[in-house]
């Protein structure tokens, strides 16, 4: 493991690997036995997208780790005036230890990681998000003990978020069930990859994905970017919704996930979203654990 660009790029092994670290790390950090496995070592946080989450859990969780974070802003960037990607990995491989990049284009995180000599990590693109789900993976493993043969369910916009948990959950052994309508899958090459294993269906169906879940998952109808679509996508996507009715469809100790913000009302109902507020937020929290586990294992 060199990189994380995209959890289609990890074995099922690599992923689990990720997850032990990730909960070690949580248990050291919470019990105040922290280690200084990355000092005197600089992660760069490239940001041509807006964030909250990304951006705090990475740079506290570089800080926890002994390292230095250095927020660099597109604006502040000749990247952002135009500077070919390659050369910029090139000189910023020359100061830094690793690059952490929330970008649109998947080809930018893909092109540092080719002309650049250190790791790259994929903060978000519009094709994938590993960081959300390895996070994600880790808390399901924490209320559920397990992955193999669970129900997983995710109800919504096939974007960059469903595209990372399809791969994620089938190389983990969920049972993954995708409702989606029918204008709004997740990509083609992706849900071709998935549909070979015996693990993943597609559906516009939303009770019958939710049926007997183990995890209910939601994403925005909009994301970042799309916010000129969100009249239309509001009408594509009635029906698409974590609400009461899903929540009795799923078993009585289902959990609810999403990776936040959330627009509640549209995707999730304000009720649903509060009777599962711990474990959500014990979701974003540990996208920093996740993500030390990451930053150990390509900078360790």
């Amino acid at each position: 493991m060199r990189h994380l660009l995209k959890l289609g790029d990890l074995t099922t092994e690599e992923i689990t690997d990720i997850l032990n670290l990730a909960d070690q790390l949580k248990y050291e950090q919470k019990n105040g036995a922290s280690r200084p496995l990355l000092k005197g070592k600089t992660l760069g946080l490239i940001f041509q997208k807006a964030s909250t989450r990304t951006r705090v859990s990475f740079e506290v969780g570089m800080v926890q780790l002994g390292g230095y974070p250095l927020f660099l802003s597109a604006s502040d960037l000749q990247i952002g005036r135009g500077e070919p990607v390659q050369d910029t990995a090139r000189v910023l491989s020359r100061y830094l230890n690793g690059i952490m990049i929330r970008t649109f284009a998947q080809r930018e995180v893909e092109d540092l990681a080719a002309y650049g000599s250190i790791p790259i990590i994929n903060g978000l693109t519009d094709y994938a998000h590993p960081c959300q789900v390895l996070a994600d993976l880790m808390t399901i493993r924490e209320y559920k003990s397990t992955l193999r043969g669970l129900k997983f369910c995710y109800i919504g916009d096939g974007n960059n978020v469903a595209n990372s948990l399809a791969v994620g959950c089938v190389k983990m052994g969920l049972d993954v069930h995708m409702a989606c309508p029918k204008d709004f899958r997740p990509d083609a090459d992706i849900v071709k990859w998935a549909s070979a294993q015996d693990n993943f269906t597609l559906t516009t169906d939303v009770m019958a994905a939710a049926e007997g879940a183990d995890v209910l998952y939601t994403d925005v109808w909009a994301s970042m970017g799309q916010e000129g679509e969100a009249a239309g996508r509001k009408v594509a996507f009635k029906g698409y919704q974590v609400n009461k009715a899903v929540m009795k469809a799923a078993k009585p100790d289902a959990i609810v996930q999403h990776c936040l913000p959330a627009h509640r009302g549209e995707e999730i109902t304000d009720d649903v979203f509060e009777a599962h507020a711990t474990e959500l937020f014990d979701e974003a929290e540990n996208r920093m654990h996740a993500q030390k586990a990451v930053l150990v294992k390509l900078m360790g």
